[in-house]
């Protein structure tokens, strides 16, 4: 009978692979709850209609990559392509936005039908950031900050660029639509195929083209911000000058726009070259007007949303990560015999009583020199032995397995303090 496997782009995530996600998770929360920033879970599924409102019918996300199919009673669902709409959603549900600021993140799996690629999947996870009813270019800018001190905490500021722009109002981003359509269907033979279907249904996504040919024809098109709003254009300053007075270096891209509907005046995108074609790892800005398109009173908002996996190849290519999360345990306890087993298992649990070390038993079978490669394979920087000889003298053998120190005996009940005062068997 034929193995199942993982469906093409949906990935399993390993035993050996977690430690560097779970250091990533704990980083961000650590960085979020410092900000004062409260976590929110939604639903994996929501109605369908959820996002053909928010993101836009004729957004490549609604067309072609969403995972859509009808329950039994045919109502339309779909599995989440992007969190900020739920969390929209969730909050007015609740009563959490009107007349109230909120500070608020998730975590979580997402889902879009595309051509898997490295850093990019069909299950993909983002952990985002959204913030209601603050109007002012402060909290476009402390998000900025946020997410620049996650950055230094990761070790990958390095490698990261902040590119901004202002979109305008919608009354401006409408102006400039009407100009740059009349001006690329004058030039429509240069197009090529995706740009040109955009042109009829999404045209400022044009701006976003990739293509070089694309690209040059763009450098003689209507000026974006020639079209903005005075008022866009003020919050913009103001966020550059916040920006200037933090020390937080940025790059003005004329040509960002991002891919959903809902986006208005600011956006921003944290972009790498250390990645390839998938350089972008956090992006967002603000949506004043979703709030109200989903049904709430007009609520002022901004957020962003970090790819998880691009995020993890990025510390694994620059970041100089503690030595704790290339291994799976601090200390493995091994015992030969019965009796020198059930006192390996008590032993084990003291150590976990007493320290915040990761303790692993070793449940299987085998002699010594087996019990050791396992002890090295764990990445442990200590093992324990204790057999029928050292049972009787109530001491354990205490091997160093990543320093220079050498091999000694412990009374059994001085193994914890021994281990808690040792630095030099767990400094990194």
């Amino acid at each position: 009978m034929a193995k199942i496997k993982a469906i093409r782009g949906m990935n399993d995530i390993l035993p050996l692979q977690t430690p560097l996600w779970q250091y990533l998770e704990q980083n961000t929360r650590a960085v979020l709850s410092s900000y004062g920033y409260s976590e929110i879970r939604t639903p994996i599924v929501e109605q369908t209609e959820l996002f053909c409102r928010s993101i836009g019918e004729v957004t490549d996300i609604v067309e072609k990559e969403m995972y859509t199919f009808e329950d039994r009673n045919g109502e339309s669902l779909t599995l989440r392509p992007e969190g900020t709409a739920s969390c929209v959603r969730a909050c007015e549900e609740h009563g959490l936005i009107f007349n109230q600021v909120q500070r608020l993140w998730y975590a979580g799996p997402m889902f879009r039908y595309e051509r898997p690629q490295k850093g990019r999947y069909r299950q993909f996870h983002q952990i985002g950031v959204e913030t209601f009813g603050m109007a002012d270019s402060d909290i476009d800018t402390e998000l900025l900050l946020l997410t620049a001190r996650l950055w230094k905490v990761l070790g990958i500021s390095h490698a990261v660029t902040l590119q901004l722009n202002t979109i305008g109002s919608s009354a401006a981003r409408a102006a400039y639509r009407a100009k740059l359509v009349d001006y690329l269907t004058a030039h429509q033979d240069q197009l090529d195929e995706d740009s040109r279907r955009r042109l009829t249904t999404n045209p400022l996504r044009i701006l976003d083209s990739k293509n070089p040919q694309v690209q040059a024809l763009l450098n003689d098109a209507p000026d974006f911000h020639a079209c903005l709003d005075q008022e866009s254009l003020e919050h913009f300053e103001q966020l550059k000058a916040n920006l200037d007075a933090s020390g937080i270096a940025y790059e003005v891209n004329p040509r960002l726009v991002r891919g959903l509907d809902y986006y208005c005046r600011t956006v921003f995108e944290w972009v790498t070259d250390k990645l390839g074609a998938q350089g972008t790892v956090c992006a967002g800005g603000r949506y004043d007007g979703l709030v109200e398109q989903l049904g709430g009173r007009p609520t002022p908002a901004v957020g962003f949303a970090m790819g998880v996996e691009r995020l993890i190849l990025l510390l694994e290519a620059e970041a100089s990560l503690p030595e704790y999360v290339k291994r799976e345990t601090d200390v493995f306890v091994a015992a030969l015999g019965d009796e020198a087993a059930a006192e390996a298992m008590r032993l084990s649990e003291e150590l976990r009583d007493k320290t915040t070390l990761r303790v692993t038993l070793d449940c299987s079978g085998g002699n010594i020199k087996s019990k050791l490669k396992k002890a090295d394979r764990s990445g442990a920087r200590v093992a324990l032995l204790l057999g029928d000889n050292e049972l009787k003298r109530q001491v354990v053998a205490l091997k160093p397995l990543r320093s220079q120190s050498e091999q000694q005996e412990v009374p059994l009940d001085q193994v914890a303090r021994v281990l808690l005062t040792g630095t030099e068997y767990f400094e990194e």
